[in-house]
């Protein structure tokens, strides 16, 4: 076979092709570093294949699994979540979620060597730039935290007030109302189906580490309601009684709908109740989060 040559030169395309510039690390968390690579043609052999270093395939591998479980579908098969920033690994770390790994900063590590000591083999280190590709989080200098689901059995309710939700599907809405639920004292919160997933992302950092301490169980309403039918459910609804003037219960389920459709008229048969927060104003409607907090502080007090 003919080799192919420029017109005017006569050398071949292979002679005149420029090498690709090559980057490695000499150690996990170090600036990445050109490798420089011989030019090689007609007379000279190609340059024998650079080994890629160890903080490259730990990078691969954290990329991998990081963008895993940004998919609802890959973090139910693998049963693992991702926690990301200073305090929500510090949260996680103090809760009794187990962990799985955590790839870190050097920053992070020197600020809490206990951690490293702890967790031995279970921390790869990254550097800043690589935690900011793989995460959510417009500027994070130190941690995501990949942990194992909680097994949560089926909720029992014990004189206390719980929180239950039908079809909140706003990430943000979950995270801050798990967040006001801790803010109160309240430890559990069932979910309907049609509920997002507690394991996204982005309601673990709405929650703002309060995912540790509040846990979300899913369940159907209907069958939830009619297994507790001795305990009250009181519903956040427009046309209700006064929550400022309400003799709210003891021990009792606080109901709150969809963002925009409310709760479904099938549930109606299991509310004992229903509170509105007085409009002194002309806005349409409040938020989901905003009114379940308003109305667990008159429940509270």
């Amino acid at each position: 076979m003919k080799k192919r040559t420029f017109a005017r030169t006569g050398k071949s395309k292979f002679d005149s092709r420029k090498p690709k510039p090559r980057f490695e690390k000499a150690t996990p968390g170090a600036k990445w570093k050109q490798v420089p690579v011989k030019k090689f043609g007609s007379k000279d052999q190609a340059p024998s294949r650079i080994p890629v270093s160890s903080a490259f395939v730990k990078k691969t591998r954290a990329a991998k699994l990081v963008a895993a479980l940004h998919d609802k579908k890959d973090r139910e098969n693998r049963k693992l979540f991702l926690v990301e920033g200073e305090t929500s690994i510090l949260e996680a770390l103090a809760s009794n979620y187990e962990v799985h790994t955590i790839f870190a900063t050097h920053e992070f590590l020197d600020t809490y060597p206990e951690i490293a000591r702890g967790l031995g083999k279970k921390i790869e280190i990254v550097d800043e730039a690589e935690l900011n590709s793989l995460g959510t989080l417009a500027h994070n200098k130190s941690a995501i935290g990949v942990f194992h689901q909680k097994n949560l059995s089926q909720m029992v309710i014990a004189n206390e007030v719980v929180i239950a939700l039908a079809g909140v599907n706003d990430p943000g809405n979950l995270g801050t109302i798990m967040r006001i639920a801790d803010w109160y004292g309240i430890k559990k919160i069932v979910a309907s189906n049609e509920t997002v997933d507690v394991y996204n992302p982005k309601v673990i950092s709405a929650s703002k580490g309060s995912f540790a301490r509040v846990d979300v169980y899913y369940a159907h309403l209907d069958e939830f309601f009619l297994k507790n039918k001795n305990v009250a459910v009181i519903a956040a609804d427009m046309h209700g009684k006064n929550t400022h003037t309400y003799a709210f219960p003891k021990q009792g389920i606080l109901l709150l709908g969809n963002e925009s459709h409310g709760i479904d008229q099938e549930l109606s048969r299991f509310i004992s109740e229903r509170v509105t927060i007085p409009r002194r104003g002309g806005a349409e409607s409040l938020n989901v989060a905003i009114a379940g907090a308003v109305i667990l502080d008159n429940w509270m007090r």
